[in-house]
């Protein structure tokens, strides 16, 4: 079964935690992605900003995207996934947490991003079904 680092996009961008959620936005588009990895100025993860967290937290919430830093979005220990683990683990993984995508880790550096679609395109058709059923479900 094909690991993580065998199937993640590799070189993740992070946003700063003490940038605007309005940079992380611009950054979004012109990388043409849904979620980038909030990093603190020590390099450490603390969490993943994704797209509907800035409508949904930010927009909805009336609150300036200009003046709302990317970290205050960071809630609580990032969910990850070692570069080693294979894809039945970041399936287990990504069921057990509700996300649809998971920052890689090799020892304490963030080496890349796998998303739902990575381990759909890795892992036998009954097991996606398991995968996009558990991630769906509310």
């Amino acid at each position: 079964m094909p690991t993580a680092r065998e199937i993640m996009t590799p070189d993740a961008t992070c946003i700063g935690a003490q940038d605007s959620v309005l940079d992380a936005a611009k950054k979004m588009t012109d990388m043409g992605v849904g979620a980038l990895p909030i990093c603190g100025t020590d390099n450490k993860l603390k969490g993943m900003l994704t797209d509907r967290d800035i409508v949904v937290k930010v927009l909805g919430a009336a609150k300036d995207p200009a003046s709302c830093q990317a970290g205050e979005l960071a809630q609580g220990e990032a969910v990850t996934i070692g570069a080693d683990d294979d894809a039945a683990e970041i399936l287990r993984t990504m069921t057990r947490h509700k996300v649809r995508r998971l920052p890689v880790i090799d020892g304490h550096s963030l080496v890349g991003i796998v998303a739902q679609a990575d381990v759909a395109r890795a892992l036998p058709d009954p097991q996606v079904g398991d995968l996009l059923e558990a991630l769906s479900a509310d």
